[in-house]
């Protein structure tokens, strides 16, 4: 069976081509950009959060899925990087865009939970846990990515993988799905309030 996804955001092609000419390699992977459009799907007025724009790859997939009552805040360290996106998808009112870094912005937000958290960056996944997990809503799933060795890991980082996932699974306010594909992903569900144990 052929996993690709059988249509893609129309706004891929530029966005790739801004990406390159950045020199920006870690975009949104295909496989993984389709599950958050169905994620997304799944939350009609949906409240996402997006831990890391990069080129908008992964924004473009989730804005694919969101409907028009939806909401998504997006969150770049890199301004340069993250005006790609801006470009493409700055007039569309469903997408709120944050320069800042990761978990500063995660340490100051004081506003409503999220029913999707997708971390596709070191805050909120390596550094900050704990408040992005506290971010989800009821019912609501935290997702991150690139959990499968790659290119250009820094020494040890296998071994930091295995302590976040071995983190999150050992939650008692979470279930979830470890899945080794794409990139390697985690699916977590908030099954409980936050701060449960």
């Amino acid at each position: 069976m052929d996993d690709m996804p059988g249509r893609t955001p129309d706004s891929l092609p530029a966005l790739r081509a801004g990406a390159r000419r950045a020199g920006f390699t870690l975009s949104c992977e295909e496989r993984t950009g389709n599950l958050l459009a169905l994620l997304a799907a799944t939350r009609p007025g949906g409240r996402v959060l997006e831990l890391g724009t990069g080129a908008g790859e992964g924004t473009a997939w989730l804005l694919s899925g969101m409907d028009s009552a939806s909401r998504l805040v997006t969150v770049e360290l890199d301004e340069a990087v993250q005006s790609i996106a801006r470009e493409q998808f700055g007039s569309d009112p469903r997408v709120t865009f944050v320069a800042a870094d990761g978990g500063a912005w995660l340490e100051e937000y004081r506003g409503d939970p999220f029913d999707l958290v997708f971390a596709d960056t070191w805050p909120g996944k390596f550094t900050h846990l704990e408040r992005a997990l506290a971010l989800v809503a009821p019912g609501g799933t935290y997702l991150i990515d690139d959990l499968l060795p790659q290119p250009g890991w820094p020494q040890g980082h296998g071994a930091a993988v295995e302590r976040l996932l071995a983190e999150i699974e050992d939650r008692a306010d979470f279930r979830t799905l470890r899945m080794d594909w794409s990139s390697g992903l985690l699916a977590a569900v908030r099954t409980a309030p936050a701060g449960s144990r």
